[in-house]
Formats: C-alpha cells, sequence, structure tokens
C-alpha cells in the first residue's frame, strides 16, 4: 500500500510517500522546480517519488469547499475551480482514491505524532487554514481531540505577515528576515503602536481591529528609512512574543500536559520559542512545522499513530561518502566550502547535507558569505557545534533542528554566527553516524574548533539546490567550491 501525502496549490508544496514500512520520502516542489516557495506540485517531483510504486491512495492536507467558502467570505470570488483537487491532481497524472483532513488537524497531527509524547498539547499558530487561524489540541494515546478553535480573520500569523509586507519585504516568504531585522530596532519605539492593532487578547483569543489579509502598506506611510523598518521589526516581534505568550498560558491552564508541541507557520519564530519553556516542561517542534509537513501530517492524520522522526534527510539522494577530507582542506584553505551529499533536508534548514559551511572564526567570514548568497549584510548566521561542547560556548536552548537562539558566551572568538543581540540559532549534532557529525569531529581534532557556520546552499530568493547538476550550477555561477562524495 503506497500513500501519498500532499500539500499543494497555496504556497510551498510538498509531497511525502509512504508505503507499509513508514515515511519512504517527503520533499519540497521547489527543490526540484527550481522556483522558490513553489506552491505547486511539478513532474521531476512526481517522477521521483515514483520509484517507490505508483499511490494507492492520496491524503489531501485540507478540505478544498470549506477553503472555497473562506475565500468567498475574504472578497477572492468563488474559486471552486481552483480547488479541484481531483481535477488538479489529474493534471499531474495522479488518479488514486483521495481523502483529505482540515489544515489545522494536519498540523496538529505533524507534530503529535512525530513526537516523543504519548500525551501532549498542541498548539497550532498560522495565518490561515480554511477557516481556522489558531487551533490548542489534547492528544492522548494516539488520539487527537481539540479544545479551542480561533477564526478568521483575527490571524496572528496574517498579522506578521502583513507587518513582514510592510517593512519591505515579501509574505508568506521573508518572514524569518523581519525576525533577524529586529535585533537592529529599538521595540519600544513603536511598541503602543503596535499594540493598538489588537483589539483586545482573551485567554486564546486574540482579535485585531483590522483585517490584515491584504497586508497594511497603510499603516504610518510616513516610515521610510531602514532605521524605521527596524525599529517596525524589533516592535512586530516583541508584540508577537507577547502575544505567544498570553495563548501558552491559556493552553497551559486549559489543557492537563505538561508536555507541548508547537506547529504552524509561527513555530518558525526560533527567537521566540524558547518562551515555551516557560509555561511547559518538554517541548517539541516538527523540523518542517509549516504547510509542507502537513505533507506528513495529512497522512499522519488518517492513521492515527506515532512514527519515529529522528531525522529529516527524506528528500532527493546524491549517492556517495560524505566529503570530509575534501572539506577540511578547503575550509582550511578558503574558510567556505559547499557540500551536497545524502538525502537531503525536508524542512526550510540545512542540517548539512545541502550547506553552506564556513570557519566561524573569521572577521570577514559573514560578509563574504553573504555576498556569495546575495543577501542583506544585517542576516545573521547559524552555527553547527558537537553536543558535548555546547555547554561551554552557549547559554539557553538548542536542538538538532536550529528552533531556538541561544546567547554565544564568546562572541569575540566566533563573530560569524553571532547576531546583533549576541544570539545564534544553533544547531546541536549528538553522536551519530551522520556525515555532518563526522565532518565537525575532523574539524575539531584540526583545529581546536567545535562548530562550523551552518548556512543553506542556496543563494536569496532560489530554493536550496536538490541535485548533482544544482550543485555543479551553482559553484561555477558563485565560485564556491562545492563537495558531493569523496571520489
Amino acid at each position: 500500500m503506497i500513500t501519498w501525502g500532499i500539500s499543494a496549490n497555496s504556497h510551498d508544496a510538498a509531497l511525502a510517500v509512504f508505503s507499509e514500512d513508514g515515511l519512504e520520502f517527503a520533499s519540497h516542489a521547489e527543490r526540484f522546480s527550481g522556483v522558490k516557495n513553489d506552491p505547486h506540485l511539478n513532474s521531476k517531483l512526481i517522477d521521483y517519488a515514483k520509484q517507490w510504486g505508483e499511490p494507492d491512495e492520496v491524503i489531501w492536507y485540507e478540505r478544498p469547499f470549506r477553503k472555497t467558502l473562506r475565500q468567498l467570505r475574504a472578497g477572492q470570488g468563488w474559486l471552486y475551480n481552483e480547488n479541484n483537487i481531483k481535477r488538479y491532481l489529474k493534471g499531474y497524472g495522479i488518479t488514486a482514491p483521495i481523502k483529505y483532513t482540515s489544515h489545522h488537524h494536519s498540523h496538529a497531527a505533524a507534530g503529535y505524532y512525530t513526537s516523543p509524547f504519548s500525551d501532549a498539547t498542541v498548539v497550532c499558530i498560522d495565518s490561515i487554514g480554511e477557516f481556522e487561524t489558531l487551533t490548542v489540541w489534547e492528544g492522548t494515546n494516539d488520539v487527537l481531540k481539540k479544545k479551542y478553535s480561533q477564526g478568521y480573520p483575527n490571524s496572528v500569523g496574517l498579522w506578521y505577515s502583513a507587518m513582514t509586507q510592510r517593512v519591505g519585504l515579501k509574505p508568506n516568504e521573508d518572514e524569518y528576515i523581519l525576525m533577524g531585522m529586529a535585533a537592529y530596532g529599538d521595540p519600544g519605539r513603536f511598541w503602543w503602536d503596535m499594540y493598538d492593532m489588537i483589539e483586545y487578547i482573551d485567554g486564546a483569543e486574540v482579535k485585531y481591529t483590522h483585517n490584515l489579509h491584504r497586508g497594511c502598506r497603510w499603516w504610518k506611510p510616513g516610515l521610510t528609512s531602514e532605521q524605521d523598518m527596524f525599529d517596525i521589526a524589533a516592535a512586530t516581534q516583541k508584540c508577537y512574543e507577547f502575544t505567544l505568550e498570553q495563548i501558552l498560558k491559556w493552553a497551559e491552564k486549559n489543557t492537563k500536559s505538561r508536555n507541548l508541541v508547537l506547529m504552524g507557520g509561527c513555530a518558525l519564530n526560533c527567537s521566540a520559542n524558547h518562551l515555551a519553556y516557560k509555561y511547559f516542561d518538554n517541548v517539541w517542534i516538527m523540523p518542517n512545522p509549516g504547510d509542507a509537513g502537513s505533507a506528513i501530517g495529512c497522512v499522519l492524520a488518517h492513521k492515527k499513530e506515532h512514527m519515529e522522526m529522528n531525522h529529516v534527510y527524506t528528500g532527493y539522494n546524491i549517492e556517495g561518502e560524505y566529503p570530509v577530507d575534501k572539506l577540511i582542506k578547503e575550509l582550511k584553505n578558503t574558510g567556505i566550502a559547499g557540500v551536497a551529499n545524502g538525502r537531503a533536508e525536508f524542512g526550510p534548514r540545512a542540517l548539512g547535507n545541502r550547506s553552506l559551511l564556513a570557519d566561524p572564526r573569521g572577521a570577514d567570514i559573514k560578509d563574504r558569505v553573504n555576498d556569495i548568497k546575495q543577501r542583506q549584510r544585517f542576516r545573521p548566521f547559524a552555527p553547527v557545534i558537537l553536543s558535548e561542547h555546547y555547554d561551554e560556548h552557549f547559554d539557553g536552548r538548542a536542538n538538532e533542528y536550529m528552533q531556538f537562539t541561544a546567547r554565544c558566551k564568546h562572541p569575540d572568538l566566533y563573530p560569524a554566527i553571532v547576531h546583533k543581540d549576541g544570539t545564534s540559532r544553533v544547531q546541536v549534532v549528538p553522536k551519530n553516524n551522520s556525515g555532518i557529525r563526522s565532518l565537525l569531529e575532523h574539524w575539531y581534532e584540526t583545529t581546536g574548533c567545535p562548530m562550523l557556520l551552518n548556512t543553506s546552499l542556496n543563494i536569496k530568493g532560489k530554493p536550496m539546490i536538490n541535485n548533482l547538476t544544482d550543485a555543479q550550477e551553482f559553484a561555477k555561477m558563485y565560485k564556491v567550491k562545492v563537495y558531493t562524495n569523496n571520489d
């Protein structure tokens, strides 16, 4: 029995393949099409997925008719034909029977059924799914029950995306850049003005004074300078953290479990995620908590059973031995090297298999890497570190998936991986058999440095490279050595 889970026809499409043995493959469509945040499937992705067999059934991540009704209410028109999923999939040659689940159920299932918890409180915060924008669930012995639901147009996610647009970035894509900008701003300058956009917060319910589905370019149009944008970003981040705390407080008081699963696109806000530990003892954030992760979540919502998720390397496979020796040599010679080896990561962050790596100690490394990636120079980079050395260099929460920020204890020694506010989004690598673990071990033996700068192997506005051809083109175009194996 081959089951395909699909999230598509909106933004950041993804496909997951399940066999009787469990999850076999999961990838973003953008990795195969080369189109950043690609909303649609493509033939290359589908052909690759078919190596596990034709699908016997397809699970779709949301309910299209309810979505159509919400779009009508939102003034987008009657989009029934656009939401005809049977016809949509047939256009890609997919004719298997289709089952559906709701958008937030897909989020909740993706988080709960991949978590290490048999009992958990599940909080899902995103822009919108059908009508729901925020839900709280209880998971017990593989059964999910909804405790609370908030509906459109009041949405924490839509508000954050609207502010992303206001500072000149692309909504539903560049929210993480706004989060980085916040460190350069004064949150107090616009705090009260920002808070005035919230009509009230009552428990988990957050109501806004305006429908922000179409953005908020109208908000304070006289603010145009770079520092204005930084200050707006700082106030946005502060207001989000305040709002998140109110939601978590309500969840803590109204659910039984002290284990938290945090899901939805807002769970990618690594600067705020540490707040969860103020109210819960243990926290799990699925490594791909946004809509793409629902390609897995919609299947688990139907299976109603836990699956082990101890890594995210489920994408396209570049075979061969991890090129440790070549990477060490290049890093020592030039300070920067790319790697594309093994199965690609499923999620928004490179975790060692499609990474641009650098020596974090160089004073000019941050600017050099940002220039290669064609990004704004204020943008921060993350470190990847051997787990046994984490406490020597950082203070705060961290895990294997870069989901929290921690304070760097020695920013003067590692300037390339420390943000303006003194924090780093750390990837901790435990003792395992991964390629990135082996590389770090040899790097430490050679240099005495237990970490590397780790960022995704792409440039701004493009998806991470996927296959050998992508790696070769990247190396040629951006003058960076990219190693795929030890051959």
